[in-house]
């Protein structure tokens, strides 16, 4: 007897299996972020060089996942829904390609370029989130712009430093919602980002 219940065990265990719940299957999501500038204007032969530093990342912006503000103040930053790259090296390249379309310079150039520069862009990407509490994403930037004079006489030193908050309405909680919300907020900072370039070109 004690034998047959062995045997028959495995049958049993396998008709319970399909008893159990199944858990289903989320896909992760990989959003762009790569807000495109309004305008598109060649180079200006007669412009300065500028340089666009890397932006560094304010505090869990090295992070991935699409942040939402929840009601609390507390951050939710999701799993399966995440910018295909990191925020902050996202809005590295978008200033500098909105920068190269305003058409201001002679070139718009990263970090390890031969070229020397003679304005310099630096700064930190501090806040990018969706808060649907206040119906808004918003994307803050910490910039400076620096004037370059390189050589043994030449002293770089700073033109300005501006905090720039971009903003766009939020009309659902849904992730796709809050990834057009956020990437219309960093566009708008980027707007304002070249504005201030542009200033001193």
């Amino acid at each position: 007897m004690q034998r047959r219940l062995i045997l028959m065990a495995p049958l049993w265990l396998a008709g319970c299996g399909s008893l159990l719940p199944t858990q289903k299957y989320v896909r992760q999501v990989n959003w762009p972020l790569q807000p495109s500038p309004p305008v598109s204007n060649p180079p200006n032969p007669n412009g300065p060089i500028l340089l666009v530093r890397d932006l560094a990342a304010g505090p869990g912006l090295n992070e991935q996942g699409l942040r939402t503000l929840r009601p609390d103040g507390s951050l939710d930053v999701a799993y399966y829904n995440r910018w295909a790259v990191a925020p902050a090296d996202a809005a590295t390249a978008a200033l500098t390609a909105w920068a190269a379309a305003s058409g201001a310079f002679s070139a718009v150039v990263n970090t390890g370029t031969r070229l020397t520069p003679a304005l310099i862009v630096e700064g930190e990407l501090t806040e990018f989130v969706a808060d649907p509490t206040a119906g808004q994403a918003r994307a803050v930037l910490t910039l400076v712009v620096i004037a370059n004079n390189p050589g043994p006489i030449g002293k770089s030193h700073p033109l300005a430093q501006q905090l720039i908050t971009g903003t766009a309405p939020l009309h659902s909680t849904d992730a796709k919602a809050e990834v057009v919300a956020m990437q219309a907020a960093l566009a708008n900072a980027l707007g304002q980002a070249v504005r201030l370039l542009v200033k001193f070109a």
